[in-house]
């Protein structure tokens, strides 16, 4: 595990950006996957400046999110489709047809999961995935617990992830409690693992993903079974590791 230290979260961001800069320029069609939540958005703003440069050519690469709420429209504002076109995807050249977002609104979402996994290994895998993390550990929706052999499926959200995500709804009682998300076994499948971490408030479950042993308590703790991760993390999300 690769451990990059920024002094904020600009730099963080800017850092994360010529990484996958980088990765595109080796591989232009790269199959890249997005998280979501407040860390990323300063990644996608550096990218989407990067498309504006002209250093990024964004037309043949494929995306795939890790999660969407249960229950929400796509057209819904805080739908993780709606995020990821407001923030992200309006502003560079993909194609539509090449973003891939769970189902918020399905009557099979079993099915939609087994097509969702099937898509990603008809793409020829993930070669880069973009992770966020709770402050209980979790990656994409995969809360304390979660099998380290789960695939994309229909997951409960426990209470400090629900009060976490209140913060983007006007009514605390609107947080869906249930939502579609990869597994720890889809994410890891990913040739290349790229997680980010900001503010203080991510220091303790970042010292223990670093410093303790792999267990399903602290979901994140199953990318030291990965060959190529690399956490990119702020000086405040450092401070109890340095």
């Amino acid at each position: 595990m690769k451990i990059i230290i920024k002094k904020d979260y600009q730099e963080l961001s800017k850092s994360a950006a010529i990484l996958v800069k980088e990765r595109i320029k080796k591989k232009p069609d790269l199959v890249l996957g997005l998280a979501t939540g407040s860390t990323p958005l300063g990644l996608y703003q550096e990218l989407i400046r990067l498309y504006e440069k002209g250093e990024i050519d964004f037309s043949q690469i494929t995306t795939f999110n890790l999660d969407e709420y249960l229950g929400l429209e796509a057209s819904s504002p805080n739908s993780y489709h709606f995020y990821m076109f407001h923030n992200f995807f309006n502003y560079i050249n993909i194609k539509k047809e090449n973003i891939f977002i769970p189902k918020g609104i399905t009557e099979k979402p079993k099915e939609d999961c087994l097509r969702y996994e099937e898509k990603i290994k008809e793409k020829g895998g993930i070669d880069l995935q973009i992770l966020g993390i709770g402050s209980n550990g979790h990656i994409g929706f995969n809360e304390p617990g979660s099998s380290f052999r789960s695939l994309i499926r229909v997951v409960s959200l426990n209470k400090k992830t629900i009060r976490d995500n209140a913060r983007f709804f006007k009514n605390k009682k609107d947080v869906p409690k249930k939502a579609i998300s990869m597994g720890i076994r889809t994410i890891l499948s990913a040739k290349e693992i790229v997680l980010l971490a900001s503010g203080e408030k991510k220091s303790e479950i970042i010292e223990k993903v670093i410093n303790k042993k792999v267990t399903k308590k602290v979901p994140a703790s199953c990318l030291k079974k990965h060959k190529n991760v690399t956490l990119i993390i702020d000086q405040k999300a450092a401070s109890k590791i340095i």
